[in-house]
């Protein structure tokens, strides 16, 4: 099987990961792999062309793990997306709502129904992931333990759904990035991009405002910031996702002002701006 055209996911068929390789390559072989770091392995050995990753959903919050990938590993973003999240309740053939006892799945897809389960007294135990917990189910036979799972895993695996749609908010959604061994060149009149990059500064005051200075100067809008501590607590990483494209005018210059006040400053990837969810 040529690589080309194959696409690298974390998770099992099924998984919400699984459904948005769906949505961004239809036409292409998916490849469930185990973890995260076997996903991004799968790309660097050129098993897969692409990988899609999921970064954050809106009310769970970031994903664990992918700020940790994202600099020590040398893929770069070429897309994202924003996937629908809708979670089954899920069991074997046969089970009632009323049998279910304890509910599997990924910790964020337990997050994100938290207040269903509660309301019916049910024990969240944490699954690697959503159709892995589904597949789990099947297995032990076990009318008392259910999962959360998608409509796609259920078909898959051969589960009933007991509930539908359960999560807390229905405008449940999350954004996943394209991953690549290279960069794809999009011209800076290629309508709406996004840059996203990487940089480092010392932990000492002012240190951020200084960095970010050049974005309000400039009038580049920032669209995301995210701060991971490091080094002993005496430098802080820092993601952020800006408006518009590195050879843009304000975006050259805010850039250059953040790479005088910053370390180790990478482009992680320019790209088209998916629809978001508030403005679909």
């Amino acid at each position: 099987m040529s690589a080309e055209r194959v696409v690298a996911f974390q998770g099992m068929l099924g998984a919400f990961s699984h459904l948005a390789c769906r949505a961004t390559h239809p036409d292409w072989t998916v490849l469930p792999c185990p973890t995260f770091d076997s996903v991004f392995d799968a790309v660097e050995s050129g098993a897969a062309a692409r990988a899609v990753i999921p970064v954050e959903n809106s009310q769970a919050g970031r994903v664990t793990d992918i700020h940790r990938l994202l600099p020590q590993r040398g893929l770069f973003i070429v897309g994202e997306h924003y996937q629908p999240i809708h979670h089954q309740l899920v069991a074997i053939p046969g089970t009632k709502l009323a049998d279910v006892r304890t509910v599997r799945s990924h910790p964020q897809a337990l997050a994100q129904c938290r207040e269903y389960l509660n309301a019916r007294n049910m024990e969240a135990v944490a699954a690697r992931d959503t159709a892995e917990a589904a597949v789990e189910v099947g297995r032990l036979g076990d009318k008392t333990i259910a999962a959360i799972a998608s409509r796609v895993a259920a078909e898959i695996h051969g589960l009933e759904i007991l509930d539908q749609d359960i999560e807390d908010a229905h405008d449940n959604t999350t954004r996943f990035l394209v991953m690549s061994p290279t960069p794809v060149e999009f011209a800076p009149d290629a309508g709406p991009l996004v840059t996203s990059c990487l940089f480092r500064v010392r932990n000492i005051p002012a240190a951020l405002y200084k960095a970010l200075g050049g974005f309000a100067t400039n009038g580049v809008n920032l669209l995301k910031l995210e701060s991971y501590q490091l080094g002993g607590f005496q430098w802080a990483q820092f993601v952020v996702d800006l408006e518009g494209h590195p050879e843009d005018p304000a975006v050259a210059r805010a850039l250059e002002e953040l790479s005088y006040f910053a370390t180790e400053l990478r482009l992680l990837g320019t790209f088209p701006a998916a629809p978001r969810p508030d403005q679909a």
